[in-house]
């Protein structure tokens, strides 16, 4: 079971506590960082889980709005292949100038 720090506190209304069990491993890093950092270790959790949920949803937003450009016309795709030649080409280039 894990320390009281680790979950989530009873004050918070229209929250249910959760339980986490984590590898030994990961447990060490996040018991260490709440000692630095001197913040308990399940304001760490949170943080961690809504920084994960944020950066989430904005990397599909991200990739649902490169697919509509490509789908609506807007961008065109290149040829991963084709691209790497033309990067290496442009390398040796440079190269042979220096």
């Amino acid at each position: 079971m894990l320390p009281q720090a680790c979950r989530a506190p009873a004050v918070r209304r229209n929250l249910k506590a959760m339980e986490v069990h984590f590898a030994p491993e990961l447990q060490a890093k996040i018991d260490q960082l709440a000692t630095e950092t001197g913040r308990p270790t399940n304001e760490l959790v949170e943080d961690v889980v809504a920084g994960y949920f944020d950066e989430l949803a904005q990397t599909r937003e991200m990739l649902n709005s490169r697919y509509d450009d490509l789908k609506s016309g807007r961008v065109k795709p290149i040829d991963g292949e084709a691209f790497f030649e033309s990067l290496h080409q442009r390398e040796d280039e440079i190269l042979k100038k220096e």
